[in-house]
């Protein structure tokens, strides 16, 4: 099936997750060890995965599929060289992705000799395998790095100490949902919506919607530093910290949290990237296909804070340094990441150009 390739991406594909049995394989062609698989219809033909059949096997007609002929192609090279081919300059129409086993056919590839196929499929694989470990030692360490900064966040909150504070956030806080109305690709203010808020809790920097500033918007306008939580939908619980934005209006699907007390609005925001306070929100929340995190429930979630102001400032500091080093960290790693497929690319170019 197209998501056993998903799975596998690129390589040798061994296994699947579903089996057939002798009834359900009496119309199928029985495909041969060797045989080149990769998407040839719906979203997944973006993908460019390409995996080589380890074993002989049936295949679903999502997948295309090439054999080469024995002693004239070698199926590694040949794996290697459909890499290179981009399925989206295959199709007629992106916005109904499908390939055409025609125009498979008219891929031109310059073959060099049968045994010199064979020494750049191995020269080929002996890189691809370095580039393979140097991946997954950098992904290990980005990981480890954002795992650094969750480990120091949950310890934080999951250990008071003296002088810490526990109470209903209705105790302590003003709930208070956005402001409701038809947005416009212009106007006076941005228009900060539910969907706006990313799976991380950022705001989104595109498709920005406004409106138009009135008497009966000015209560909903934003400042430096409040909280806004959406509470329903995908993003539901997400907290996001505005800081330096544009000038902007809050929408009814979020609600703002504005405390009454000596409390800085950061140390809620970073509380709300911990494990205590997710398990919370999915305790309080209601409805399973589409999540509800409301006023009313809001208001019952246990916020644990230090009483000091001093206290929750030399807290924020240090989530704030170990962060700033958490995504110094994931940036070199990224790099290293992309230069890792960099290289790849490189090497196939090389390989297919007589280079190597």
């Amino acid at each position: 099936r197209t998501s056993d390739v998903g799975r596998i991406r690129f390589g040798v594909i061994d296994d699947s997750v579903d089996k057939l049995n002798e009834i359900g394989i009496k119309k199928l062609h029985l495909y041969k060890k060797g045989t080149l698989l990769f998407p040839k219809s719906g979203a997944s033909t973006f993908l460019n995965h390409r995996v080589l059949m380890a074993t002989d096997g049936y295949v679903s007609s999502h997948l295309a599929t090439l054999k080469a002929k024995d002693n004239i192609l070698d199926d590694r090279f040949l794996l290697y060289f459909s890499s290179t081919v981009d399925s989206r300059s295959l199709m007629q129409d992106q916005n109904y992705p499908s390939l055409r086993l025609s125009d498979i056919q008219e891929i031109i590839i310059l073959l060099p000799s049968f045994h010199e196929q064979k020494r750049l499929a191995k020269v080929l694989d002996e890189v691809f395998e370095k580039t393979a470990k140097a991946k997954e030692n950098a992904e290990k360490n980005l990981q480890n790095s954002r795992e650094l900064f969750e480990s120091y966040l949950q310890s934080v909150f999951a250990n008071p100490g003296d002088g810490w504070e526990e109470k209903k956030l209705g105790e302590i806080a003003n709930i208070e949902y956005g402001f409701t109305n038809k947005a416009k690709g212009v106007g006076d203010y941005r228009y900060v919506r539910i969907t706006d808020i990313d799976k991380n809790g950022n705001l989104e920097k595109e498709n920005k919607v406004f409106i138009n500033l009135s008497e009966e918007t000015k209560k909903f306008l934003l400042k430096d530093g409040d909280l806004l939580m959406a509470r329903t939908g995908a993003t539901y619980a997400k907290v996001l910290l505005y800081q330096n934005f544009e000038k902007s209006v809050f929408a009814s699907y979020l609600i703002r949290i504005s405390f009454k007390m000596n409390i800085i609005n950061k140390l809620y925001w970073y509380f709300s990237k911990s494990r205590i306070y997710w398990d919370q929100a999915h305790k309080l929340s209601s409805g399973s296909a589409q999540p509800q995190f409301n006023g009313g429930a809001l208001k019952e979630l246990i916020f644990y804070f230090p009483k000091y102001l001093h206290d929750q400032k030399s807290i924020i500091a240090k989530l704030d340094t170990l962060s700033a080093e958490t995504k110094k960290l994931e940036a070199i790693y990224q790099q290293k990441l992309a230069d890792l497929d960099e290289l790849k690319k490189s090497v196939l170019q090389k390989a297919f150009n007589g280079d190597i």
